[in-house]
């Protein structure tokens, strides 16, 4: 079957009036007034889909399922096409800079918290069981190494306009986090309505709605949760000595650059 018919000297694409007709749109189609959360993986990026679906729709942490936050703030990665909602809609992406991200909201973490994160997800989804390999070969890491991929968005090669929120910060004052980016996203939001935000989306709420809820990727193991740990400063307890002098020594510049040494 052709993927194309022609009538007269038109083209027909089949997929994109399904599309129309669905009111969907290929995960690839943004608008340059699109806002994009960007952060290495195991950043506090899914947290943030979470913060902006509060933000935006109101949306209650303790009660939304998985699927409808996606289907609200959509990852790039997770499905072929999504719901325009509004415009700007918000996308989650662990990408490196490209031109067609214009409007930026990075979000970043201690370096060394997020390898105990990431260690702790991908084995458990089978990828590794030792920390000294995740460190020293960096094999399997997307799409790059940490300290390469908030560098890159530092230096903002294509001069997007841009914000960057820490994780830390985000523990310790969400609210004020919260209105740096209804000023960044031109979103009028009331204290209590950022009061609100912030009190649904705790890591303590997020953990027990997915322990009730559960999540809708199904390659996600059902017998582990999503939302593990979340502590700053988790590496003090949970990394063992030798990757962690190895993460460092590599990743010195951006961590002092960061202010985590």
């Amino acid at each position: 079957m052709k993927k194309f018919r022609i009538f007269g000297e038109r083209a027909v694409d089949p997929l994109a009036d399904i599309l129309t007709e669905a009111k969907l749109q290929r995960i690839t189609d943004f608008s340059p007034k699109d806002i994009f959360l960007v952060g290495y993986p195991k950043s506090g990026n899914t947290w943030m889909q979470y913060l902006i679906a509060g933000l935006v729709f109101g949306i209650d942490a303790s009660f939304a399922q998985d699927s409808l936050i996606q289907d609200l703030v959509p990852d790039v990665y997770y499905k072929r096409f999504y719901r325009r909602y509004l415009t700007p809609t918000c996308f989650k992406t662990h990408d490196l800079p490209q031109p067609k991200f214009r409007k930026i909201i990075y979000i970043f973490r201690d370096g060394r918290d997020v390898m105990v994160s990431l260690f702790h997800h991908l084995k458990a989804i089978g990828t590794y069981t030792d920390y000294s390999e995740l460190v020293t070969t960096g094999k399997n890491l997307f799409p790059c190494r940490w300290h390469e991929h908030v560098e890159s968005w530092l230096g903002n090669p294509y001069g997007a306009e841009m914000i960057t929120i820490s994780y830390e910060d985000l523990q310790r004052n969400a609210i004020r986090e919260l209105q740096k980016i209804c000023e960044f996203a031109g979103l009028e939001r009331k204290q209590p309505i950022l009061e609100r935000v912030a009190r649904q989306t705790t890591f303590e709420i997020m953990r027990a709605s997915e322990k009730k809820l559960g999540r809708d990727n199904p390659l996600w193991p059902k017998d582990t949760l999503f939302f593990r740990r979340g502590k700053v400063g988790c590496f003090e307890d949970e990394m063992p000595k030798q990757p962690l002098e190895a993460f460092s020594k590599m990743s010195m510049p951006t961590l002092e650059r960061l202010g985590y040494l």
